[in-house]
């Protein structure tokens, strides 16, 4: 089986009790069924505590309460004590897996490291190199995969390739990323998927970023009314939408994008959506741009991602809710109320 992964995944490495921002706080780990028997079984006073802790949450998974929002396994040292008393092996497969988001196509495998993580956030903001991604083969069988995929994958290394153009402004490439999507979305829609590879080899436009019509404030609507997984992430929202620009790289922000990109666009094997995952994209590297106004760009990244990101009720709404909006609305992603969202070094 082919794996792909970002360059920089096997740089990666966890930050353990050095992190400032442990993911064994705040959200409840789902413990799969093997853990939990195993857990049942474990003897000594560990075993004793994983037997009193371990509970079935409202769906009836097995999960750890969290105990004054952390982890009850998390020790003063922020370690944790499952893996440092029965090893790694011991831990969840959520807690061996994360940051990692792993999407299994068929003939191929993608994983991605979550922008949540300090660790993952300090390497996708760590360089201005245009973001790659690289391709190995793992000793796993392959398997069939969508029919869709052999027409997506030559599509969305167009999509990519618009999105790391330094040629042009990095609104212009966000529009004109959006504007081959569209017309994606009409071929996935009229079933002429087999048209695909000859759009992403031969599609030209001059539209250039300039609209009468502004994403924001409009669109803010959208993430104020989610739920939130910190308490002062709505406030955080409401500062951002009435500061002042920030002084911020267009190459970061690219890297952004491409990193939702990647991600997010060939999940429309699923549902047929290409078109609202790739306004989301835009959407999520506009918010996080503006958010950084106040708070800078790595915690706007790492902010956004642990808001959105590991909730799919939030992925789910905001796709469904950006269905409606027109395309031509991103004409100027970075554009409020007639002015950019960020400023670029001269």
């Amino acid at each position: 089986m082919l794996l792909r992964v970002p360059e920089y995944y096997d740089r990666f490495v966890c930050l353990a009790g050095d992190c400032p921002h442990s993911c064994c706080e705040k959200w409840e780990v789902v413990i799969d069924e093997d853990h939990a028997c195993r857990y049942a079984a474990a003897e000594g006073p560990l075993g004793e505590k994983l037997r009193s802790v371990l509970k079935r949450d409202e769906e009836g998974d097995f999960c750890f309460p969290l105990n004054g929002g952390r982890c009850p396994f998390l020790n003063e040292r922020s370690l944790c004590d499952i893996h440092l008393q029965l090893g790694e092996e011991a831990t969840s497969v959520t807690c061996q897996e994360h940051p990692r988001f792993t999407e299994d196509y068929g003939p191929f495998r993608e994983v991605t490291l979550c922008a949540s993580c300090p660790a993952v956030n300090d390497l996708l903001l760590g360089s201005e190199e245009p973001l790659r991604f690289i391709e190995q083969t793992i000793e796993e069988p392959a398997e069939e995969g969508d029919r869709w995929l052999p027409f997506l994958l030559p599509l969305r290394a167009r999509l990519l390739d618009i999105l790391r153009d330094r040629t042009l402004p990095l609104d212009t490439r966000l529009y004109r990323f959006l504007l081959l999507a569209e017309e994606a979305q009409l071929r996935l829609d009229e079933e002429t998927e087999a048209t695909l590879p000859a759009l992403a080899e031969s599609w030209q436009t001059d539209a250039a970023a300039e609209s009468h019509s502004v994403l924001f404030p409009a669109a803010w609507g959208l993430f104020t009314a989610l739920e939130p997984l910190d308490a002062d992430w709505p406030a955080l929202l409401e500062q951002a939408a009435s500061a002042a620009p920030a002084d911020l790289q267009e190459t970061l922000l690219e890297r952004i994008a491409v990193y939702f990109a990647f991600r997010y666009l060939l999940k429309c094997v699923n549902d047929g959506d290409l078109l609202g995952r790739a306004k989301f994209c835009v959407l999520a590297t506009a918010v996080i741009a503006r958010l950084s106004a106040v708070c800078g760009l790595a915690e706007a990244l790492r902010r956004f991602s642990c808001e959105i990101e590991h909730n799919d009720d939030h992925l789910d709404a905001l796709q469904e809710a950006l269905f409606a909006v027109p395309t031509a609305l991103f004409a100027a992603p970075f554009a409020s109320q007639n002015r950019p969202l960020w400023v670029s070094p001269s």
